[in-house]
Formats: C-alpha cells, structure tokens, sequence
C-alpha cells in the first residue's frame, strides 16, 4: 500500500510540475509521447529533428551512441519533467536557438541567426557564438545526468569533401568548447555530414545561411533513467 501511496504522489507531482512548465514553447509543442508516455520508441524522431527527412544515413560520427529509446511510465513523467525544466531554462537563456523537445530528449538548432555560427570557410568561433555557449555550459551544468551529441553541417557551396571537414572541425570546435568550460567530456559525442543533409533550399541566401547549422541534441543518461526508476519503484 505504501508504495502504492508512493507512486501516486510522484505522478501528482509529475503532472503538477508539466503544468507549471507550459510557457515553455518546446513544451507546448511536446506530445505525449515526447514526454516520456510510451515505452519502446527509438531515437528516430530525435534524429529526425538534426537531419530532417534524411534519416537512415549515419553521417561520420558515432550519431547512435548518445541517443537512446524512451522511458514509459511514471519513470518517464519524472524524466520528462527534468528535460522540460532544462529546455525552459534554455529558452530563457538563449531566446533566438530552436528548442525543440522530442522524446526523452531536447534538440537546439543554432544557425546564423540563433546564436552559434561560424564565418565563411572558418571553423573558429565569432564572439557572439562563445557567449551563447557560455551560457549553455552554465545550463548544462545544472543538469549533469545527460548526454550531449553536438552535429555539424554546411551549406552546398564549395566542394564537397571540403564541406564535410568544415562541418566535422566545427562540431568539434563547438564540442572542445563547452568541455573546456569544465563539462566532462564523457558526456559528449560528435558528428558532422557536410553539405549531404539540408533542411532548406540551397538555391537561397536564407536557405543557405539556415543550413549552416549546428545542432545539439540533450538527452538523459543510465544515471538519470536509473533515479527516475528508484523514485517511481519500477525495475
């Protein structure tokens, strides 16, 4: 009876504090399954929202290995909870970066307009992009039980090799950053895919400044899953 006691106040809580986080537009476009509610999804939709319609080509890092499937139950809400704090705590931070929440996880897209981006052919970062990643290493701390996968890619100009390289030195450049910002470098995996996977048109100057992206992709680690499944009594 009593663990039963137990699990209805987490879920009371855990619906208590969804509530409290519906400014959050990342929030507010979450379904239910996104929260957490389902058992046995896969990272697809994840991958979905760093590579668009591409999904099935792996790029040249490691993409799968930071993203796992979802957490059903009231393991899942408390998780869910957790992501929801952290992509408010995003927004607030870094109003012009695309939130999205997907899965367990959270996705942040930075182009040239939203906070991270890079000069022509260089892979060093402008001083408006260090202090976006400032104040996203100073998120990241706060919530040390997740995972980061941090995606490269480039717009269509200039060869093709050429552009791959420039999008794997750039995801690297953003990644060595935030762990010389004092984040573990465990928590972190990389990958980069060029000019291969645009998500607008390239024959555009608003396409092609958009495409020159990175994305980091946030999602909870074996010791966050493991506390939401002690705190809701679930094996």
């Amino acid at each position: 009876m009593q663990s039963y006691l137990k699990r209805i106040s987490i879920l009371v809580l855990s619906i208590s504090l969804t509530v409290s986080f519906t400014n959050c537009k990342a929030v507010d476009n979450a379904n239910n399954k996104q929260k957490g509610g389902v058992i046995g999804a896969t990272g697809g939709a994840i991958l979905g929202a760093i590579i668009g319609n591409n999904v099935g080509e792996g790029g040249n890092g490691e993409l799968g290995a930071v993203i796992g499937g979802v957490v059903g139950g009231t393991a899942g809400v408390l998780i869910g909870n957790k992501m929801d704090k952290q992509a408010q705590e995003i927004e607030n931070e870094i109003p012009g970066a695309e939130v999205e929440r997907v899965d367990d996880g959270i996705v942040l897209t930075f182009d040239e307009n939203s906070g991270v981006h890079f000069d022509t052919n260089k892979s060093t970062l402008t001083p408006d992009s260090i202090e976006t990643l400032n104040k996203l290493a100073g998120v990241f701390k706060e919530y040390p039980d997740t995972n980061i996968l941090v995606v490269g890619h480039t717009d269509s100009v200039g060869a093709e090799d050429y552009n791959m390289t420039l999008s794997k030195q750039r995801a690297y450049t953003v990644k060595d950053y935030l762990v010389n910002q004092g984040l573990s470098q465990g928590r972190f995996t990389t990958n980069w895919f060029g000019e291969t996977q645009p998500k607008y048109d390239n024959s555009t100057v608003e396409g092609r400044a958009k495409n020159r992206r990175v994305n980091v992709a946030i999602v909870p680690n074996e010791e966050m899953i493991a506390e939401a499944k002690r705190e809701a009594n679930e094996n």
